[in-house]
């Protein structure tokens, strides 16, 4: 596409939009500029949730895809790639995922998340090649990202995943986009021209964060990943996180701080195995055998504990 015909493109995008009230904001006193972006802001969640129906059937459907060991791949550039390889490396740590279920991709590979790299944003061949690396299943789902709905690497690699047969998903903030299109199932959220005009790492990109949250977040809860709204499956790297996880125990069981920390010791530190041993009184072997019997649902084994 030549610079006229991508002009002419961009002009007609709502995210591209000029609002000719706001040509003076640089003269406004720094409160009112902040103001301004608050109120710009909360306007995002109520375009996010006119997208709940259609974003909850995209969850039912990675979920179960999830369940049969699938994987969930977001694919962008720039600031939406970044958001996709931001939401990716959270799952490890908050859900104890395992490496590779859950991927981010982005334009241009990792120097990209800090630079700009020449180029890649437009080449739909090099999301074939960076999704052929992940041999694809029918299993695997992936989730192209772009708030213009335009980027041939977002649209790349969707159209490259729905013809191996994944579960494919297009997030835009424009209506009638062109990834919307070439995905299953297709997700527009409108949030209308940015502050800066063009500038859609602003609202544009709130939302698509906003969307990616509830992707990974409640596929992991339909995943069993959590115990009520209870973090059971995070993984403790460090104090902090090795803290939450008694906190945790203590929450689920009420137990005091010596039983939770026989129970973890019990377990080896596995948040749900110990509330397990706690709350049914069983041994951490046994705890682990539940578990595995029930898929990792905290809740089920539960029941077939006490059954």
């Amino acid at each position: 596409m030549n610079s006229r015909d991508l002009r002419a493109e961009l002009e007609v995008m709502t995210t591209e939009g000029f609002r000719a009230e706001l040509a003076g904001i640089d003269l406004l006193p720094t409160l009112d500029l902040a103001r301004l972006m608050n109120k710009e802001d909360a306007a995002v969640p109520g375009a996010v949730g006119a997208q709940l129906p259609r974003i909850a059937a995209v969850v039912d459907a990675v979920a179960e895809r999830m369940a049969r060991g699938g994987r969930l791949v977001y694919a962008g550039a720039g600031t939406a790639g970044r958001l996709g390889v931001l939401d990716a490396s959270e799952c490890p740590p908050t859900f104890n995922t395992g490496p590779g279920q859950v991927v981010g991709l982005i334009a241009g590979g990792p120097p990209a998340m800090v630079t700009s790299v020449e180029g890649a944003e437009d080449s739909r061949e090099l999301a074939e090649a960076d999704l052929a690396a992940l041999s694809l299943t029918p299993d695997d789902t992936v989730v192209g990202v772009s708030a213009s709905g335009r980027t041939p690497y977002a649209i790349g690699a969707v159209a490259y995943a729905r013809a191996r047969g994944a579960l494919t998903v297009g997030l835009a903030c424009n209506a009638g986009s062109a990834l919307a299109a070439a995905a299953e199932h297709g997700i527009e959220v409108v949030v209308g021209p940015e502050l800066l005009t063009g500038s859609t790492r602003l609202k544009a990109g709130t939302a698509q964060k906003l969307v990616l949250n509830m992707i990974s977040t409640i596929t992991m809860i339909r995943l069993g990943k959590t115990y009520g709204n209870l973090m059971v499956d995070v993984r403790a790297s460090n104090e902090k996180l090795r803290a939450r996880s008694r906190r945790i125990v203590v929450l689920a069981t009420g137990a005091d701080d010596g039983e939770v920390e026989a129970a973890l010791a019990t377990t080896g530190g596995e948040v749900k195995n110990a509330i397990l041993v706690l709350l049914a009184g069983v041994d951490g072997p046994t705890a682990a055998r539940l578990l595995e019997e029930s898929g990792g649902h905290l809740r089920a084994a539960l029941a077939s504990a006490n059954g």
